[in-house]
């Protein structure tokens, strides 16, 4: 009987997490991702390489035990070690613009205390503030800003104000007769200050409002665009309260994001996939058939993106509107005849 020979087996490829994990590492390794730079999430992870949240989450487990990657609060997952300040392409380290020294105290004004204020609640939100750290942050002794500034609830009116007051709005004689261009202006020009201050939709319910110069500039647009079009002054100010209340009701989420990202240390993409299983229990539940369909329609391709949202809520909004300024240049016409 003729002898036959084994032939020799290839070892098994490795799991799928320790290729993803090979080469996020040589992704590190080669620069392609540097120190503090956000590296995938887990569901991008999953996208790219096809499998499951689970292995792409096993993934990033283990590059956090090797200290290749490190949770970050307000950041997400980066690779680990100091983050390195780019430099503006094309330029020359002994051209870089020198760093800007602190004021001496002889220097400080009340601008300049609200203009530190205003950078550090953008950067680090609003419970981060307090009147030491802006000293701080000038280099002045801890008690000069209030030879300025009574305290931090007027310091944080100074700095509302000064935000608002960043809104450009053009001459209304741009938009004759135009009132629902000059209300999406209106619209869309606040939200962008809250996108560039998060902090600023937290100060205030809408039953109390702010009463600031720079903030009544926007509700001189708003009213003045609707004025004109034989609508009452309550029905006026109701609808200016309500578009305003839902620019700000869709920005206070901003601030809270940022505050879940740094008290958790997870991204968004992260927190999102670590409530999967909880998720697939409320969709297979009998409980809630409409929303098992919805939501098992949305698919992998749905993203919360405010900014659309925004733009979403807006168009509907804006069409109840036209049907009320309609009648009441109707009711308008009527009364004149």
């Amino acid at each position: 009987m003729p002898r036959t020979t084994r032939s020799k087996q290839s070892p098994p490829p490795p799991p799928p997490y320790l290729r993803i994990v090979a080469d996020i590492r040589r992704r590190v390794a080669d620069g392609e991702l540097a120190p503090g730079d956000r590296v995938p999430s887990t569901r991008q992870i999953a996208r790219e390489w096809g499998v499951a949240l689970a292995t792409a989450t096993k993934a990033l487990a283990r590059l956090g035990r090797e200290g290749v990657v490190e949770a970050r609060p307000r950041v997400g997952t980066v690779v680990a070690g100091p983050a390195k300040e780019p430099r503006p392409r094309g330029e020359h380290p002994l051209e870089a613009a020198p760093r800007r020294l602190p004021p001496p105290p002889e220097l400080l004004t009340r601008e300049r205390i609200v203009e530190a204020a205003v950078e550090i609640a953008d950067a680090e939100g609003l419970a981060a503030l307090s009147m030491r750290g802006v000293a701080a942050r000038l280099g002045v002794a801890a008690m000069s800003p209030y030879r300025y500034v009574d305290s931090k609830e007027d310091l944080v009116l100074l700095m509302a104000d000064a935000a608002f007051g960043e809104a450009e709005y053009p001459d209304a004689a741009t938009f004759p007769d135009d009132w629902r261009a000059r209300v999406e202006l209106g619209t869309r020009t606040l939200w962008r200050l809250y996108r560039k201050h998060p902090w600023l939709a937290q100060l205030h319910p809408l039953s109390r409002p702010l009463m600031l110069p720079n903030l009544m500039v926007h509700a001189e647009w708003m009213l003045s665009a609707l004025d004109g079009h034989g609508l009452d002054p309550v029905t006026m100010f109701d609808l200016h309260v309500l578009l305003y209340g839902y620019v700000q009701g869709l920005a206070v989420n901003l601030e809270r994001e940022e505050q879940a990202a740094a008290s958790t240390g997870l991204t968004e993409d992260e927190w999102l996939d670590g409530q999967a299983a909880a998720m697939e229990r409320i969709v297979t539940s009998p409980r809630f058939p409409v929303v098992g369909r919805v939501i098992t329609g949305l698919g992998d391709g749905y993203d919360l993106d405010l900014d659309a949202l925004l733009e979403f809520g807006l168009r509907p909004l804006l069409d109840g509107i036209a049907v009320m300024v309609e009648a009441g240049a109707e009711g308008a016409s009527d009364a004149g005849t």
